[in-house]
């Protein structure tokens, strides 16, 4: 029988991200009236065409920039291997990590207060919510040292709780 679960998590926003978001529209939009306004000023010349086709381009920029911000997880697990994937804009989907559960050397709830080594490598992919947020850690065969945070739900819990080494099940 195979074990399967997903979960789709969306990344909250802190006032930080939102500070960015603004600052990049505002940004855009003021080098895009500039470069329209130089495009007009050289009306006849070639730096009219170039302010021009920079607006554009300038006003694509902000907008890719803009959309980049929204980011979303999925996990995914299946049959011991948690697969985790970064979402940017609902439509770049790229592979953050995968690990099998049986190789995790600590897991349980996250706490903010805990200490994380030097050498460790921190992969975040949760939405910013510390109430409900676990970490992992594990050896990766790319990132060394590995800690993982996310904010698993109660069916990819379920499966993790299975797949845990025994050491770790009796602790969770």
């Amino acid at each position: 029988m195979d074990n399967f679960a997903e979960q789709l998590i969306k990344r909250n926003e802190t006032s930080a991200d939102k500070t960015k978001r603004i600052a990049v529209i505002i940004g855009g939009v003021i080098l895009t009236l500039i470069l329209v306004a130089v495009g007009f000023l050289f009306s006849g010349t070639a730096f009219s065409l170039g302010g021009f086709v920079l607006a554009v381009v300038a006003g694509y920029g902000t907008f890719f920039m803009v959309q980049s911000t929204y980011v979303e997880y999925e996990y995914t697990f299946t049959n011991g291997e948690l697969d985790i994937d970064k979402i940017v804009a609902r439509k770049k989907r790229s592979s953050l990590l995968s690990v099998e559960v049986k190789k995790f050397t600590d897991f349980g709830k996250y706490d903010d207060s805990m200490e994380e080594p030097d050498d460790i490598t921190v992969v975040i992919s949760s939405d910013n919510i510390a109430s409900h947020e676990y970490y992992a850690d594990f050896q990766h065969e790319d990132y060394g040292k590995t800690r993982l945070i996310f904010a698993p739900d109660e069916r990819i819990l379920e499966n993790i709780k299975h797949f845990l080494p025994a050491r770790l099940r009796v602790k969770f």
